[in-house]
């Protein structure tokens, strides 16, 4: 962990405290950082600029996370309790030529979008400055676009303890251990927990999902009371949705130490599973304390590219009961 503190000790003054607007040099381009001490966060008085530090302050540890995957932008340029609204679609003609993008044909309009790819701090800052709290990727990245690196499983409460997110959480875990495979998991940042089965790009969008389905609804089966596949809010009210369907093609996910629209301003926090327990508390992890915990654990999910779980091998078994 000693050279990833020394990069976020390197960034700690790279953006000049109380200045508005300033130009900062990254990667070998001139990066504009405007408005720095608009408030993003009135409760916490946090500012834009003190999201941008943050992000630069964890980049050697984000970016890897990141690397060659599409993003929708979530911008959000007056704060959290200002309007927000989605960007995927870049305007190629004026944005800094330095900035990647990629081409993805959209099915529905019959156009290409071009989506904003983030692999160096420059963008990381660039994005960061539109006001995107939160970076949302896809669980595919360039050039095999068609075969996601993770399954997800988003735990999602309505109306229902959080208490009743933990006990599903396990029950998954469970299960995932029972059929052999290795599996993360990390706060959402928002109201609930996400498990990330790693496949390596081995499979398709049909495959992941058809077997995050079938986790789901074997977990539903153990919590019926509790929990709820179906994703109409009328039949999961009081209960934990299980999200499933995140598994698609253009389907993003809240990245691992991406910080949230939130008050308190939470961030996306990957944990042990030994930490998921009755002590567990989501307004716990955060932008004033992540970069202690990193410090402290490291990135508990360095290995999750190089984890390989053999979902052939699961759908057979499945196939066959």
């Amino acid at each position: 962990m000693e050279q990833a503190t020394q990069t976020r000790k390197k960034h700690h003054n790279a953006t000049p405290k109380g200045e508005d607007d300033v130009v900062v040099k990254l990667n070998g381009h001139p990066v504009n950082l405007t408005n720095r001490n608009k408030i993003y966060w009135p409760e916490e008085e946090i500012t834009k600029g003190e999201l941008v530090d943050y992000y630069l302050s964890i980049s050697d540890i984000l970016l890897p996370h990141l690397k060659n995957r599409p993003l929708s932008l979530h911008r959000f340029p007056n704060g959290i309790n200002g309007i927000s609204f989605y960007q995927k679609d870049l305007d190629v003609k004026n944005i800094p030529a330095w900035l990647k993008t990629i081409p993805i044909h959209a099915a529905s309009t019959g156009k290409n979008v071009d989506y904003l790819i983030c692999n160096n701090e420059a963008t990381l800052a660039y994005m960061a400055n539109l006001g995107c709290i939160e970076i949302n990727p896809w669980l595919s990245r360039n050039p095999n676009l068609d075969h996601p690196d993770h399954v997800v499983l988003d735990l999602d409460p309505e109306d229902i303890s959080f208490k009743h997110v933990i006990e599903t959480a396990l029950c998954i875990k469970e299960i995932l251990d029972e059929l052999e495979l290795e599996s993360y998991i990390k706060t959402s940042g928002s109201s609930g927990l996400h498990i990330y089965i790693p496949v390596a790009g081995k499979y398709d969008y049909e495959t992941c999902r058809t077997f995050a389905e079938y986790v789901a609804k074997q977990a539903n089966g153990l919590l019926p009371k509790t929990t709820s596949v179906v994703r109409a809010k009328v039949q999961r009210k009081n209960k934990v949705y299980i999200d499933y369907l995140q598994n698609s093609f253009g389907q993003t996910v809240a990245a691992p130490y991406s910080v949230r629209p939130r008050p308190g301003v939470t961030v996306s926090a990957p944990l042990l599973w030994k930490e998921v327990n009755e002590k567990l508390k989501l307004e716990d992890y955060h932008i004033n304390n992540m970069a202690k915990r990193l410090e402290k654990m490291g990135d508990l999910w360095k290995d999750i590219h190089k984890q390989k779980n053999d979902l052939k091998r699961v759908m057979k078994f499945i196939a066959g009961n």
